[in-house]
């Protein structure tokens, strides 16, 4: 039995094909961040016999399962990603989509400081800051004026 088999069974999934299709492709997948049309052309160009409604219902229980986690980056469409067991936040490009990932213990001490003081505790939080990319290659790059 795979190791993918056994980690779906674990989390009181039956290990069907599209399961064991859709997590292959997100542990191996070059982009870390899917949505769910991604997925869905990839299983096509894998020759994957598979409908759009069931990747809807694969990741969805994915993310039910902790499996994946959603995120809104842009224009309200979910994409998906891993669920590592790390904690990082996102940096998004909002001319080109490109998503960055990182983490700060300095920011995260000040939300925790921030909700503290005003006297919240926090539990989870999720940070996404949209920007500009200075890539290159950005399709959409802004040109950013001289410094100085």
């Amino acid at each position: 039995m795979s190791a993918n088999s056994q980690n779906l069974k674990n989390i009181g999934l039956k290990a069907t094909l599209p399961r064991l299709k859709i997590l292959e492709l997100f542990q191996r997948a070059d982009v870390r961040h899917m949505s769910a049309e991604e997925v869905y052309k990839a299983l096509l160009q894998e020759d994957m016999d598979i409908g759009l409604a069931t990747v809807y219902r694969v990741l969805t229980q994915f993310e039910q399962a902790g499996l994946l986690e959603r995120h809104f980056f842009e224009s309200g469409k979910a994409v998906f990603e891993l669920n590592e067991g790390h904690h990082h936040d996102h940096l998004v490009c909002i001319q080109c989509g490109k998503v960055e990932e990182f983490y700060d213990p300095e920011i995260e001490r000040r939300q925790i400081k921030v909700a503290k003081d005003r006297g919240f505790t926090v539990h989870d939080h999720a940070l996404t800051i949209f920007a500009d990319c200075s890539s290159e290659s950005c399709p959409n790059r802004r040109k950013l004026p001289p410094r100085g």
